[in-house]
């Protein structure tokens, strides 16, 4: 289930809760960026009458049905049926109003042109990937027309913002008591900006809104956009030839070079005789780093963070006519003492150094840690080493 879909479902299972509670939410008397009324109201909008509004992810529809009562024509969109189900049960005759279920980038994408003056979203935004959302809402709004959202900054456990586009595992409260697991793309204001920018906006303003409560840490990011005069740059797309999956014809392992005390490194004795370095195959759609972290885990339970692996070469030979392909790891900082958490496979581990290498070594164990130290006095079948460079070996 990817990140939309969870979210698409932890926001229906909310709804529903509430249906079932009979919830009542109060008429708004302003528009709230951020929990606890901080911060401008719908005054960030600009004049409403008459004009053209999107609400991304207008949840119960109380802020479509406070615009409209000022004059805004308001097109409010929830992927939640439930979301969306309470808000016509409140909202559905409200003059100015027009309550679509759907999803946002989906509803985008079957509209050409620009359509709206203003598009707005309360804490939406951030439940959307924005390399998905962006591109197709930027062609909705008029060229000087205004984006206005606000997402999250810091929860309230004090995790701040990520300087990557990467969703992350967040909480969604429930009435009562209970949670919800939900996928947001926390990002720092300047990644939002580049993200804008990219997509064709100019950022006016990024305002920081603490909640209210001292002791809560919880900060809401509220960003100010504008539709560039100028259109964004076209965005080459890439697609498959077709449905068919590509023929296999490689096998991707990862080899992982533990560099513990002395200079010695890892390894241990496989059932079948031969020597090896932890390591393995690469799961569909995982990286190298994170395979490198989840073998050595599941093979030494010496644990390590992705970020300490460092990928220092490609090797690819040919075994029984398949393409074998390893990436050759090095980790040095770790956590734990190996033990034989496979007796199945491995019986032990053992820290041996470049005098007292055992033997045999697995042929992809040979040829990686003769391409870690080529001095090493190491025999191996012939094979095709792509070494990666180093930022500080670009430099040189």
């Amino acid at each position: 289930m990817n990140d939309e879909a969870v979210n698409e479902q932890a926001w229906t299972v909310y709804g529903q809760h509430h249906l079932k509670r009979g919830t009542v939410l109060p008429e708004p008397e302003r528009l709230d960026w951020a929990p606890g009324g901080t911060g401008p109201g719908a005054e960030l909008l600009g004049e409403l009458a008459g004009r053209r509004v999107l609400d991304i992810g207008s949840g119960t529809g109380r802020y479509p049905a406070y615009l409209a009562a000022h004059g805004a024509l308001v097109d409010a969109v929830e992927v939640s049926v439930s979301q969306h189900q309470r808000a016509v049960e409140r909202y559905g005759s409200t003059p100015g109003v027009n309550l679509i279920q759907a999803d946002a980038v989906e509803y985008l994408c079957q509209h050409d042109g620009p359509l709206y003056e203003v598009v707005y979203s309360v804490h939406g935004l951030g439940f959307i990937d924005p390399h998905e959302l962006l591109p197709v809402l930027a062609p909705s709004i008029r060229v000087g027309g205004r984006l206005v959202f606000s997402v999250l900054h810091t929860n309230s456990a004090g995790l701040g913002p990520a300087d990557e586009v990467i969703a992350r595992d967040e909480v969604l409260p429930l009435a009562g008591g209970g949670e919800l697991a939900v996928r947001m793309w926390a990002l720092s204001p300047a990644l939002w900006e580049d993200l804008l920018v990219d997509a064709g906006f100019v950022v006016e303003d990024v305002t920081l809104l603490p909640a209210p409560e001292p002791d809560n840490a919880y900060v809401t990011q509220l960003i100010s956009a504008r539709r560039q005069d100028r259109p964004a740059p076209r965005r080459v797309s890439g697609r498959q030839r077709g449905d068919c999956p590509p023929l296999a014809q490689a096998a991707l392992g990862v080899a992982v070079i533990v560099m513990g005390p002395e200079g010695r490194v890892l390894l241990g004795e496989h059932r079948t005789g031969v020597w090896e370095c932890p390591g393995g195959k690469v799961d569909p759609g995982e990286s190298i780093e994170a395979a490198a972290v989840r073998e050595l885990f599941e093979e030494t339970s010496l644990d390590a963070y992705e970020s300490s692996v460092e990928v220092i070469a490609m090797l690819v030979d040919e075994v029984s006519g398949i393409n074998r392909v390893t990436a050759v790891t090095t980790v040095a900082v770790f956590d734990g003492s190996p033990r034989a958490t496979e007796p199945h496979l491995v019986a032990n581990w053992q820290w041996r150094g470049a005098g007292d290498l055992p033997e045999p070594l697995f042929v992809p164990t040979a040829q990686a840690l003769r391409t870690w130290r080529p001095q090493l006095p190491i025999d191996h079948p012939p094979v095709h080493v792509y070494r990666i460079a180093r930022p500080q070996d670009q430099d040189s």
